[in-house]
């Protein structure tokens, strides 16, 4: 019995439905907007310029969106760095030994480590001249990978504050501006991304049938087969507008 309260008292608990998923909440769509064309690299463009610009966007917004509840996300109420479907993150110190964290902790470390990459004018190059080094690649993978924590964690620990402070549509967001860049230059391993594949369904940012997305978001509606490739028009994805600059 105390094994299973202690699992209903998880936010994904067997039968408990996601939040996130709920249609209501999957905010509006802007037509005219495509991500995945927004990520697109331009023709005479650098590909290590145009991936730290979107590194650095992607920085900004996860920071500001964690910072809005942080209040709420302490060691008491968030004793491990969750994300949807009971996972668990643990954090890797510089000499790669396992550590188990709570979530703050796990999210501070995170924004140290991003801020000071980005800041590192060896990693992240300003200055005319200066080039990327040959590991730039994978430092960004790893940035992306870590700020994708951050963004499960809010869906899983924090989306009821987020949407009561009418700011999950921004999240939505975020994570299809996330999604679309890691689908354009594979930066993210599938584990690692599956734990929110069913919000990728219900916001149309992935192959998937329109009944899988209606189920996960716990609608039941009937739906149109998944998209095949030059049969059917491409559909756009479910974004709304960024945060408005302070």
């Amino acid at each position: 019995m105390g094994k299973a309260r202690r699992k209903e008292r998880d936010g994904d608990a067997p039968g408990d439905p996601k939040l996130y998923l709920q249609e209501a909440l999957l905010e509006r769509k802007l037509p005219e907007l495509d991500l995945r064309q927004l990520v697109d690299l331009p023709q005479g463009l650098d590909y290590n310029e145009w991936l730290a610009s979107h590194t650095l966007a992607l920085f900004d917004h996860v920071n500001l969106l964690y910072g809005t509840v942080s209040e709420f996300c302490t060691a008491a109420s968030c004793p491990d760095m969750t994300g949807p479907g009971a996972r668990t993150y643990a954090w890797y110190d510089e000499r790669g030994k396992k550590c188990r964290v709570a979530a703050p902790q796990y999210v501070d470390y995170v924004m140290t480590y991003t801020q000071n990459t980005v800041n590192d004018e060896t990693v992240f190059p300003t200055k005319y001249a200066n080039e990327f080094p040959s590991v730039f690649g994978a430092t960004v993978r790893r940035v992306v990978r870590l700020l994708f924590h951050v963004v499960a964690h809010l869906y899983a620990a924090h989306f009821r504050q987020l949407a009561l402070l009418r700011l999950h549509a921004h999240l939505h967001l975020t994570f299809a501006h996330l999604t679309a860049l890691d689908r354009r230059f594979q930066l993210l391993d599938a584990k690692e991304t599956d734990v929110l594949r069913d919000l990728e369904v219900a916001l149309r940012l992935t192959e998937g049938s329109a009944p899988a997305a209606a189920a996960a978001a716990g609608a039941g509606g009937a739906g149109g087969a998944a998209e095949s490739a030059g049969d059917e028009a491409r559909r756009s994805p479910v974004v709304t507008q960024p945060l408005a600059s302070a």
